[in-house]
């Protein structure tokens, strides 16, 4: 097992954000956390890497626990993806070998440089390799971020909201690239999202929280059109196109005001 979390609860301010959180996650497996804004999504998340620290509940990667774990340690394990990055001055080539920091002892090896090349070519990041990153528009940013996790070869990888910044073609080939990644290398990825249909075609399994608890959480086949209405409040169909799943609202927000 990559991860398992159980009974996890945060509080902020003495007001309940999460309360009794399972999950686990298996070699190969990705999964989705979805739900409206404000949930607790990208908190979990952030429990999961102690950015944030759990006021109870266990969280084990490969049977450690990552809240005795140091970061240096967490990072060898845990790639991150936030949905808002900051900017320095530094080259792409630079800012993706920087994922590589956990492994580096003196000085880059050819070994690392090998990686840090086979990720440029795979996000299509080669012509932009000397540009700064500061210089760079919120999709390319978002894709050097991916990319920077990806050479850490984490055995988990947390992406928050990881296509948010990227037009279709590219939220696509993100989309894809991760998918093959968890297959190829056995590894488990736990991605926070609002697009249900991506979320639905990609992720092996869908948690989905409602005012900070778990509200379902299983195999994305298993998802109903009840369990998203009872989330987000709105009467959705679930339609197959392609042999994909396809959420469709029943009526629009605008026709619900009326």
């Amino acid at each position: 097992m990559i991860l398992d979390v159980q009974k996890l609860h945060f509080a902020y301010n003495g007001q309940a954000i999460l309360d009794g959180i399972d999950f686990q996650v298996q070699p190969g497996e990705l999964l989705a956390i979805l739900g409206p804004n404000g949930v607790g999504k990208t908190t979990l998340l952030k429990c999961i890497n102690t950015i944030h620290r759990p006021r109870g509940g266990t969280i084990l990667v490969e049977d450690r626990s990552v809240l005795h774990m140091s970061p240096a340690d967490i990072a060898l394990h845990i790639g991150y993806v936030a949905q808002q990055n900051e900017t320095a001055r530094l080259t792409v080539f630079d800012a993706i070998l920087m994922g590589r920091k956990p492994h580096i002892r003196w000085r880059p090896s050819r070994h690392d440089l090998e990686i840090v090349d086979s990720a440029i070519r795979h996000l299509h990041l080669g012509d932009k390799t000397l540009r700064g990153i500061d210089q760079l528009s919120g999709g390319e940013l978002q894709k050097v971020c991916i990319a920077r996790a990806l050479v850490q070869e984490p055995r988990l990888m947390l992406l928050d909201e990881p296509t948010s910044a990227l037009d279709l073609k590219n939220q696509v080939e993100i989309m894809g690239l991760l998918r093959r990644v968890v297959d190829e290398h056995a590894i488990g990825a736990v991605m926070t999202m609002h697009d249900l249909n991506k979320a639905m075609r990609y992720a092996d399994t869908l948690l989905l929280l409602k005012n900070g608890r778990m509200h379902s959480y299983g195999p994305t086949g298993q998802v109903t059109a009840e369990m998203i209405e009872s989330v987000y409040g709105l009467a959705v169909e679930i339609h197959h196109i392609n042999g994909y799943p396809v959420v469709v609202p029943i009526e629009s927000v605008a026709e619900m005001s009326h």
